[in-house]
């Protein structure tokens, strides 16, 4: 039967896992992902859960012994932040193309330098182009629920995607929230036994991850991209299993207080939850003002996006870490995905909570009335730094 509790987010990205029977647990701990794997390992010394957990000397080596294990079919998870994303960066391209549905839910932190421990995006971004399926929360309950999800998407037999859950670092992997924990029997349902169809076998041999030359490289990369292409309807299918069993929905874009709106802001991760008081204070106000959320990342929800934002005047759109020349990746996409419509919104750009930095109602407010005057009137910039001192 289903629980309310109050819970560190950590720890309840660590109850899904346990909850979703991993076979085998490969992390090395950093900041702030850190509590995540020291709660895991105690369940399985403690056997809480029933399964391996490998103490690696770094990060790489970490993906490396995922890769491992996926490849013979075991169900794996991992996790990381950070600079230990980075020292992962080079094997996390293996599973993508091999097709070996590792899990991973990363802290979200600034990358170096100046060193930083805390939360924003620059992690999440430096890898948006791996081949791994990518899904932001914005609180607790969504760390779990996602964390289930990824291993049911990435498990599909006509997926087999690896998937990670991306969860901002302190802002959720510290906070206590009140969240339901559903019962074992519930997640059995949603998730089941894994039969990785080309797991290494003797009986059936196979091979993975052979030399590809010039003369094959490029149909490997095709049919990669026509596969990463097609999760798209797994990831919505999943999202309407786990509605239907658990009786809380996801969307790969969400939207709150659209209806009517002019005035759109989009952002994604947890920093939408502040931006819903901005969009309430101001909707109080009687601005035609709404929220866009974007939950998933790649692969990219072009379709949804237009369908979101469609009959909007202005979308301003946050991102949280910067592409250096060029402003935002998230911004990138929005203009990129209303290139070929004929009726599509001025959208404007916006980096702010860098390194862990809040961002206020108020703040929300003059970028969303700030954009309305560069809509107006115009910019040098291509985008603004919120909340910088100058």
């Amino acid at each position: 039967m289903s629980k309310r509790i109050g819970l560190e987010g950590s720890f309840a990205v660590s109850e899904a896992v346990r909850m979703a029977g991993v076979d085998v647990v490969s992390a090395y701990p950093i900041t702030p992902q850190t509590h995540i794997v020291e709660r895991l390992s105690e369940m399985v010394a403690d056997a809480e859960m029933d399964a391996e957990f490998i103490c690696v000397e770094s990060e790489h080596s970490a993906m490396s012994a995922c890769v491992g294990a996926s490849a013979v079919g075991a169900r794996v998870f991992t996790c990381t932040a950070g600079q230990g994303l980075e020292l992962m960066h080079e094997v996390m391209y293996i599973p993508s193309s091999m097709r070996l549905p590792v899990v991973a839910v990363i802290a979200n932190r600034a990358l170096s330098s100046p060193l930083s421990v805390w939360g924003d995006h620059s992690d999440a971004m430096a890898i948006r182009d791996i081949g791994w399926i990518q899904i932001f929360a914005e609180n607790v309950q969504q760390a779990y629920d996602l964390t289930l999800c990824a291993f049911r998407i990435a498990e599909d037999k006509d997926s087999l995607f690896p998937t990670m859950v991306h969860i901002d670092g302190f802002h959720l992997s510290h906070v206590i929230e009140p969240i339901v924990l559903p019962d074992q029997e519930q997640v059995d349902k949603f998730i089941p036994e894994l039969n990785h169809p080309y797991a290494l076998n003797p009986e059936k041999p196979v091979s993975m991850g052979c030399y590809g030359p010039p003369y094959i490289y490029t149909e490997a990369k095709k049919a990669q991209i026509v596969d990463f292409e097609a999760s798209r309807k797994i990831i919505t299918q999943a999202f309407k299993e786990f509605e239907e069993i658990f009786g809380r929905s996801y969307a790969p874009v969400e939207t709150y207080k659209t209806e009517d709106a002019e005035v759109l802001f989009l952002t994604m991760g947890s920093f939408a939850e502040t931006a819903m008081l901005a969009i309430d204070k101001m909707r109080g106000e009687g601005k035609k003002v709404g929220l866009v959320r974007l939950r998933l990342w790649r692969p990219f929800p072009f379709e949804e996006i237009r369908d979101a934002i469609k009959g909007s005047k202005l979308l301003v759109v946050l991102d949280r870490c910067v592409s250096f020349g060029s402003g935002g990746p998230v911004v990138a996409e929005m203009r990129s995905a209303f290139y070929r419509e004929t009726e599509k919104p001025d959208i404007v750009s916006f980096v702010g909570g860098l390194g862990g930095r809040d961002i206020t109602i108020e703040q929300y407010e003059y970028m969303i009335s700030r954009g309305q005057e560069i809509s107006e009137k115009g910019s040098d910039e291509e985008f603004e730094m919120i909340g910088v001192r100058e």
